[in-house]
This record gives structure tokens, sequence and C-alpha cells, in this order.
């Protein structure tokens, strides 16, 4: 069996969906592989197999949890538009 290791922002849209459809809610830190380079470098990654590749798949430890604060922000941005809107029909 080939072992891929691959940046997340290089993914080709058949293993991004793919990734997509593995973890629908993200990433959990037990779900994540640590693994060290010759370098010294330390780098996360998500194990995503297919018939014939086993893709290691370099993620941000952070990338989840910037995900949910984007999106929660964003919600509550929404909301107090809604609010303003809703002040705006009142007066």
């Amino acid at each position: 069996m080939k072992r891929v290791i691959v940046d997340y922002k290089k993914l080709n849209p058949k293993i991004l969906s793919l990734l997509a459809q593995t973890y629908p809610d993200g990433f959990d830190d037990e779900e994540l592989i640590r693994f060290q380079n010759s370098s010294g470098e330390v780098y996360y990654c998500a194990e995503l197999r297919t018939a014939d590749v086993v893709y290691l798949v370099k993620v941000n430890r952070n990338l989840d949890q910037t995900i949910k604060q984007f999106l929660s922000e964003d919600e509550d941005d929404n909301f107090e538009r809604e609010i303003d809107d809703l002040e705006s029909v009142e007066d």
C-alpha cells in the first residue's frame, strides 16, 4: 500500500471531499497523528485511507478551532445585523 504525506492546501477536490466526509465534524486532538521530520519540525496529520493509498494530510493543529471560531463570530455578526434591521423596521 502506498503512503503519501500531503499538505491539506494541496489536496485535489476528490481527496478533499473524502477528507470532509471522513471528518465531518472536524478534527479532534486524538485523531491527529504527531510526527517529527529529520529537520526536527513537528507536523500534525489526519489519516485518510483509500483502497490503494494511505494519506497523512498535514493540518494546522488549531485549524479546526480557528474555523469554528470564525463561523461563530460570523453567526454573531449576522445576529447583530438582524437585530439592527428589526429595530429600523420598528421605528
